[in-house]
């Protein structure tokens, strides 16, 4: 327990010193505008992934009901 809190308080100090300082390649990226293109291949790259993953639980439900059918 105590070696949970301890990792828990070590990530919250840690994420807090990772906000306070703003590396110097953000900046450039975003005056030159190539932060929205990062952006928007991370957006795509998300939503191939949850398209990915609603496809193939439809798959596997789709299974799971033609297992249930054959068991009955």
């Amino acid at each position: 327990m105590k070696q949970s809190l301890r990792f828990l308080l070590l990530l919250f100090a840690g994420s807090l010193h990772a906000q306070s300082a703003q590396p110097a390649m953000a900046d450039a990226m975003r005056s030159d505008g190539k932060i929205y293109v990062v952006v928007a291949v991370m957006l795509i790259i998300f939503l191939l992934l949850a398209c990915y993953l609603v496809i193939i639980d439809r798959k596997i439900t789709k299974i799971e009901k033609e297992i249930k059918a054959q068991i009955k």
